[in-house]
């Protein structure tokens, strides 16, 4: 069972989008597909003068923001994935984290930032994901969440996929069911160098990830990614961050 979570640049770029969803439909079984769409949300945040403040990677979330984000993830972004997957051969449906309460999270509490309506998730419905793919069905999930009491919510996309992958893991019926991650982007998996595609990192741990970070390697919008990455890891899920070309295989960084 593969979750699959696909970065904005990869959505932003056709070409690159068609190659991975080209990848997921000849994998022969459905998956859940997580997806951002950063790049399109700031691109229309510009285009309604929305001014947007990142910290280390994450979105911070005001009430323009947030209509924003639902648009573009929920909406453009998660409807296009739909579309081409089943032009390529895909049955597939799309979702949200609010849609059949799949995802509830609540509003992030942080001592000294407010990050307005962003949401920490609080549990995932494994069994209704399961169910979906089941009946051959793969599920897009945009990462708009919701609180229970009426509040949507913008998730970080990588935190959506781990947490979607982690309980799948933790609910597995079955003992030779496994589930991976893939978080497929732009680059050959972690590089050492951002301008040499030969120098990717074949496996990561979380002393690597503190070294990496202390030289200015790990930066900015990767933060999230690896960090997602080293808990689903530590959580039983086999995790790999790859290039489109290598969507829903081990071929890239393998954190550990």
């Amino acid at each position: 069972m593969k979750v699959i979570k696909i970065g904005g640049a990869v959505l932003d770029t056709p070409e690159l989008r068609q190659q991975v969803l080209s990848a997921i439909a000849q994998l022969g079984e459905p998956c859940v597909v997580v997806h951002g769409g950063g790049v399109i949300a700031t691109r229309l945040a510009q285009q309604l003068n929305v001014s947007q403040t990142m910290i280390e990677g994450r979105r911070v979330t005001d009430a323009a923001t947030l209509e924003i984000v639902v648009m573009a993830y929920a909406g453009s972004v998660n409807k296009t994935l739909v579309a081409e997957l089943h032009a390529s051969g895909c049955p597939s449906i799309g979702v949200t984290g609010a849609d059949a309460d799949l995802v509830r999270a609540h509003r992030r509490q942080h001592p000294t930032i407010d990050f307005g309506f962003v949401g920490d998730i609080d549990h995932v419905d494994a069994d209704r994901l399961r169910m979906f793919l089941q009946q051959g069905v793969s599920v897009v999930v945009a990462p708009i969440t919701h609180d229970g009491n009426g509040q949507l919510l913008n998730t970080n996309a990588d935190t959506m996929a781990a947490e979607i992958a982690i309980s799948l893991a933790a609910t597995r019926t079955h003992h030779d069911e496994t589930v991976s991650l893939h978080f497929v982007f732009e680059h050959h998996g972690v590089l050492a160098s951002i301008d040499d595609p030969q120098s990717r990192i074949a496996e990561l741990t979380a002393d690597d990830v503190a070294a990496l970070i202390e030289r200015g390697v790990i930066t900015k919008g990767m933060m999230p990614k690896i960090s997602n990455a080293l808990r689903a890891s530590a959580a039983g899920v086999a995790t790999v961050i790859q290039h489109v070309e290598a969507c829903g295989t081990f071929n890239g960084t393998r954190v550990v």
